[in-house]
């Protein structure tokens, strides 16, 4: 245990973890879409839709191990930084990442032969200098069992010894026998992971994560926000999935820009309004100026956070609201510690509201809440 913001940081058991990773792995993949062109010399389209899908489904399969069987493969941390300090799951990404990019299909696409591990073992660059690893070799055993326990197969290596040497590792051929074309996925994802992320993104929030199987980095054009949104929305309930995509369309159509960050633990859909539309701002830039947003996080699930900071100049309309909604907005949002003497719970962040059936009953009140706080953008 360690400290955060003035409280404990309590690490999250690893299935809750699992469970929400989960969430974030989209469920409804296009059979068709277009494919940038560069993965074509690679497989053919059928081939490379084919085993995105496979690989979506390993990562189900993932999870409901690490949900089972998680917590035999690593220790929990003593002094954990956040409640999702879990290095293990970067490491997995890294040896996902390091097998699809540093490899060569064979010919019947049934395995892959791994040239190298630079995430784990050292390398000579170009110019002759050795560059170290960012992990250990321990670490590369705990990863490959734990993928060997998933279901991969490793050719060169022998994980069933007590003792492992890495320094011994000539060649590894990987496979995957339930699912052959799943190879194909991963390589795929792991060429789009590392060489078009940041190209498409441009900013520090999604980080290079294979857990999540963002498959729209392969697509020829960005993906709308609003398909973004619904693959984030799917696990809710039916109607406050539609209040929500009402509740986007309409904030869309007043003017609002929508900027969609994730990644692993941060997830968030950030709705703003910029005055001077001339000035280029990033990401970042439109994220710190949001009104709201939707979130999802492992503390808080699934939410919608609004950011007022006006209203004393509307109390007319909140006096019309549910008393439930009245008295959350008269209490006001900021740093737990500091205002309530109460444990930090993101407060600075907004009003937190969760996204289930609950907020149906305040849904309609929440947009006018958000008509009136945007009007005042406009107030001199």
């Amino acid at each position: 245990m360690s400290t955060h913001h003035g409280g404990p940081v309590i690490l999250k058991p690893i299935d809750e973890i699992a469970k929400y990773i989960k969430k974030l792995i989209p469920a409804n993949i296009p059979e068709n879409y277009s494919i940038n062109a560069m993965f074509k010399g690679i497989a053919n389209e059928k081939s490379i839709r084919e085993g995105i899908i496979a690989y979506r489904n390993f990562l189900y399969l993932f999870c409901d191990y690490l949900n089972s069987d998680g917590h035999l493969y690593f220790s929990l941390k003593k002094k954990p930084v956040n409640e999702t300090d879990y290095p293990f799951l970067y490491e997995i990404t890294d040896l996902l990442s390091n097998i699809g990019y540093h490899s060569k299909l064979s010919d019947n696409n049934n395995s892959l032969l791994v040239t190298e591990l630079p995430s784990f073992i050292a390398v000579i660059d170009d110019n002759g200098n050795k560059i170290k690893p960012k992990n250990s070799g321990t670490k590369l055993i705990k990863c490959l069992r734990f993928l060997e326990f998933c279901g991969f197969v490793f050719n060169g290596i022998d994980l069933k010894e007590k003792k492992v040497n890495i320094s011994d590792l000539e060649f590894l051929e990987v496979s995957y026998p339930k699912d052959p074309i799943l190879l194909t996925g991963l390589k795929i994802m792991s060429i789009a992971d590392i060489e078009l992320r940041k190209k498409r993104y441009k900013h520090d929030y999604n980080h290079d994560n294979l857990l999540i199987c963002d498959y729209r980095l392969i697509k020829t054009e960005d993906t709308d926000v609003i398909d973004i949104l619904k693959d984030f929305l799917y696990p809710l309930p039916e109607k406050v999935q539609e209040m929500s995509l009402n509740l986007h369309r309409h904030c869309i159509d007043m003017g609002m820009v929508c900027v969609p960050i994730i990644s692993i633990f941060e997830v968030h859909f950030a709705y703003s309004y910029i005055k001077n539309k001339n000035r280029k701002l990033s990401v970042k830039d439109i994220y710190q100026m949001r009104m709201w947003e939707f979130a999802l996080s492992v503390r808080h699930d699934y939410c919608l956070v609004v950011r007022s900071k006006k209203t004393d100049k509307y109390l007319d309309v909140i006096e019309k609201f549910p008393s439930v909604l009245q008295k959350k907005i008269e209490k006001g949002y900021g740093c737990d510690r500091k205002l309530y003497n109460e444990p930090c719970q993101r407060g600075c962040q907004g009003f937190r509201f969760s996204l289930g059936d609950s907020i149906l009953n305040i849904g309609d009140s929440i947009e006018v809440w958000l008509d009136n706080e945007f009007s005042t953008y406009f107030k001199k």
